[in-house]
């Protein structure tokens, strides 16, 4: 029997994927730079389109290499949408002057901090945008998506420092948060938000999860939990 006084949920399950390696950088940092990616692995990709669902609305950074990305993901028997919009605001951050740079010259020169990334949040690469910058689009392109697919399971193909901002937002809008978390590549990061009449959240089932790396020995670790379940004969201890 239905509760009529009990506010309805609506759970829009955002699942992120960052971008296949970049071989062709020399060791620079790209950040906007529109550069291809390796998507040669097809054990990377199928795996990833097994944990993914069917039915989403997908999205992609306006950057080829999420292109290239989406795209190895269905040459691996994924099945492939009818449209994929490429979103302007999921692109990665604009790292202006220091895009070109040797990456590990420049992280060397810098101070020694808590993240996990070029600068501090509040920093402005000459000629380019801080990360604030970049989390501030990311939101408001969230937040549109949110009102346009309620309810529904959203794909975004995007970069490491956008899914960054979004675990960030997911964190109670705490971009620093994010920052300490490692985005790999072809990595799925899965991120609900959760909206009622009276209250608006999120919850993080999982961050930079990596199925190929998985097998047939680690299935009992995603069965579900309690006395219902029979322990596995493999289980240790």
């Amino acid at each position: 029997m239905s509760n009529p006084g009990k506010s309805l949920t609506v759970t829009t399950r955002w699942w992120w994927i960052r971008h296949a390696p970049v071989r062709e950088d020399n060791g620079c940092i790209y950040g906007q730079k529109d550069l291809g990616c390796d998507t040669t692995d097809r054990v990377v990709f199928e795996a990833v389109g097994k944990i993914l669902p069917r039915n989403a609305i997908w999205y992609a950074s306006n950057l080829k290499r999420t292109h290239q990305t989406a795209n190895a993901i269905w040459a691996a028997g994924f099945p492939k949408p009818s449209d994929m919009p490429h979103v302007n605001a999921f692109a990665e951050q604009h790292l202006g002057q220091w895009q070109g740079m040797n990456r590990a010259a420049f992280l060397a020169s810098r101070p020694i901090g808590s993240s996990h990334w070029f600068a501090a949040i509040d920093e402005l690469p000459p000629g380019g945008e801080s990360f604030m910058d970049l989390y501030s689009r990311t939101c408001g392109a969230i937040e549109r998506i949110n009102a346009e697919q309620a309810g529904r399971d959203v794909i975004v193909v995007a970069h490491g420092g956008t899914i960054r901002a979004a675990v960030g937002l997911a964190l109670g809008g705490q971009p620093e948060k994010g920052l300490a978390f490692d985005i790999d590549n072809c990595s799925v990061t899965r991120l609900d938000h959760l909206s009622s009449a009276n209250h608006t959240g999120w919850r993080l089932p999982m961050v930079n999860q990596q199925p190929w790396i998985a097998d047939a020995s680690h299935n009992a670790m995603h069965q579900p939990a309690g006395p219902e379940v029979e322990p596995p004969s493999t289980k240790l201890g």
